[in-house]
């Protein structure tokens, strides 16, 4: 009877997991760009970088999560990096932007999350960096959480994080490869109308440009008109922005609202100035995956360098190859969170996942992968 009882509450239970069967773009014979990727092709490919998720997945409508970005597995309070925020379109919470642009200084983790959900994983950013050994007799902590709105696939009026659930992202955070799609933070969004989620990449410069490596994470929630390398994807499957208002269909389910959170490391001594600029880039990534930059699409980049004691800080005509990193891994980044995310149903909607093999015959079509 015991053995009957755990099968059913298994097979009750709503489990949405990583789909091993959908590729990486890149592994779908997607390359993007000219210059090449890390080992991993992930932000983790920065030194000392860490990536953690937390997602929540419970009855029909709870689909949601936090992702978290480390740039140090040390105490960040304590020893700070090198940061910048850019803001694409201000439509969104960014928590702690304005101190992190004001004295040029990342001082925890960045946290990704749900719109009604920041206040919340604030808190618990609060807590946990209060908790830590020498925090003890800290007053002020700038905790730096973004958010996208996943309030069409999950329950975001119940704000279901908790201080226990942050805590979770950071304390799992790890190197190596990032798991994508449906997980932490994307667990519930939706891009170019198709199943978003968390995606990544990272551009290697040569040794005679400095060796310095740049990885790019987003969170994809946000409309347009799907363009992969160049070719008119979402147009050739039929989905796209504004695409019933021009066929005088009525409706607007294809609003091109929503928001994408870009985290860009480096490990180039770059300072904050030149960090915004360096996120300033990740929107040009954007803009070649067709992101229309609605109204209500919230944009925003935050960069930082884990190069904390730089000798001598790249100088600006230095910064060009490092601009083109960010872009390339922007853009490679937003097509991994489409590929490895699956079809997810919420809240009496079910979003498909991007359709694979339908998608590199468009990309063969118009001669955007070999």
């Amino acid at each position: 009877m015991k053995r009957c009882l755990t099968i059913l509450l298994l097979l009750s239970y709503p489990v949405i997991a990583q789909d091993a069967t959908r590729p990486r773009a890149r592994e779908a014979g997607v390359v993007v760009g000219i210059l090449p990727t890390g080992v991993q092709n992930a932000i983790t490919d920065v030194p000392g970088v860490l990536v953690g998720h937390k997602t929540i997945i419970r009855g029909d409508d709870i689909r949601t999560g936090v992702t978290a970005i480390l740039p140090h597995s040390g105490n960040l309070f304590r020893d700070k990096v090198p940061g910048a925020v850019f803001i694409g379109n201000a439509f969104g919470k960014l928590a702690g932007s304005t101190q992190v642009n004001e004295l040029g200084e990342i001082e925890t983790p960045i946290l990704l999350t749900s719109t009604l959900a920041v206040p919340r994983v604030v808190d618990g950013v609060m807590d946990y960096m209060l908790a830590l050994p020498g925090n003890e007799n800290v007053q002020s902590i700038n905790p730096l959480v973004g958010e996208t709105n996943d309030g069409g696939l999950n329950d975001i009026r119940g704000r279901h994080i908790t201080s226990a659930d942050v805590a979770e992202a950071i304390r799992g955070a790890k190197s190596g490869a990032v798991e994508e799609g449906v997980t932490g933070a994307g667990t519930g969004t939706v891009a170019f109308g198709f199943k978003g989620g968390i995606g990544t990449s990272s551009r290697k410069l040569p040794a005679n440009l400095g060796g310095y490596t740049v990885g790019v994470l987003v969170q994809t929630n946000f409309g347009g008109v799907l363009t992969v390398n160049g070719a008119p994807v979402g147009r050739e499957l039929g989905i796209y922005y504004l695409k019933q208002q021009l066929e005088r269909s009525g409706g607007n389910e294809d609003r091109a609202d929503g928001s994408c959170m870009i985290v860009v490391a480096t490990d180039a001594p770059v300072d904050s100035r030149n960090l915004s600029r360096l996120a300033a880039r990740t929107m040009m990534g954007l803009g070649r995956t067709g992101s229309a930059a609605s109204n209500g699409s919230g944009d925003y980049a935050i960069a930082f360098s884990t190069n904390r004691q730089p000798a001598a800080p790249v100088s600006n005509d230095g910064m060009s190859p490092l601009f083109l990193a960010a872009i390339e891994a922007t853009e490679e980044a937003v097509y991994n969170s489409l590929f490895k995310a699956r079809t997810v149903t919420g809240r009496g909607r079910t979003v498909d996942a991007l359709p694979i093999e339908r998608t590199l015959e468009i990309l063969k079509k118009y001669r955007a992968i070999p």
